[in-house]
């Protein structure tokens, strides 16, 4: 897939901000000091070896996981708040979509799909709240039969684009997706980058995505933050990253596996 271009311009304020933060689970330290900005409006790849704490780190933004020390700041609003209004505000202005999905599976799609929104607004209509559901399925790229249909009667590419509807239920401005084109086939795969570009471009999203994925890396990333002993090491475009002097950057990005996806691009482009 072709790196797709991209308008430049100046650097926008941070949407999030990450400063010294410390998370630890008994006598293992998974982040000391960690440093992190993302931008207004970028798409920003997350990537790191097993045990870096790519998904601990998302979790801390969103405050499911409570660090040790540090500042977030999260649209303005201190993640760390014990003030129950501004953390449903951040909930409501954040979109999720977890590895697995996450989707309720005694619950439609459409009834997924519905959950934030009867949360936040209880008095919508039935009729409104099943226009909105198939509004966020077509969305997602789903067709409209899917509103119906169970997570077990979907595959997993479509329960994938189903746990995105229903991240976006509620219009949020910025997303996170954990993994999102794991388990999907290479077809699967390069469809939901594709997806995910068009609708950052479309609404205007921040997206924070975690990947160990470098099709999508190439793809659709405006900048990539390398995690790495305990830290974010690397933070820029990828044509930086991959110059940037560690060991792993290094053997993931100039590795086997890199190198022949690498070459897998070059002679899909050369077929253009």
């Amino acid at each position: 897939m072709a790196t797709p271009a991209r308008a430049q311009s100046p650097a926008p304020d941070p949407i999030v901000r990450v400063g010294g933060l410390v998370n630890r689970f008994g006598a293992q330290v998974v982040h000391d000091g960690l440093e992190l900005d993302v931008r207004r409006g970028e798409i920003l790849g997350v990537v790191g070896g097993s045990g870096t704490g790519k998904s601990v780190l998302m979790r801390t933004i969103l405050g499911l996981q409570r660090p040790s020390v540090g500042d977030i700041e999260v649209l303005g609003i201190d993640a760390r708040s014990e003030d129950p209004e501004q953390r449903r505000e951040i909930e409501r202005r954040t979109g999720v979509l977890f590895q697995d999905g996450a989707l309720f599976s005694s619950l439609t799609v459409g009834e997924n799909v519905q959950v934030p929104l009867k949360e936040y607004h209880p008095h919508l209509p039935d009729s409104l709240l099943y226009e909105l559901a198939l509004l966020k399925i077509k969305l997602a790229g789903l067709p409209a039969d899917a509103l119906d249909k169970l997570p077990a009667q979907l595959s997993g590419g479509m329960r994938k684009r189903a746990g995105l509807a229903r991240a976006l239920a509620l219009d949020p401005p910025l997303l996170f997706l954990d993994e999102p084109t794991a388990g999907l086939d290479p077809i699967g795969a390069a469809a939901f980058d594709r997806l995910i570009l068009t609708l950052q471009q479309a609404l205007g999203l921040t997206v924070f995505l975690i990947t160990h994925d470098l099709d999508t890396l190439y793809a659709i990333c405006d900048r990539i933050a390398v995690l790495a002993d305990r830290k974010v090491v690397a933070c820029a475009p990828m044509h930086e990253v991959e110059r940037f002097d560690h060991p792993w950057v290094q053997e993931y990005f100039h590795g086997p596996r890199a190198r022949a996806a690498q070459a897998a691009r070059g002679t899909s482009e050369g077929r253009r």
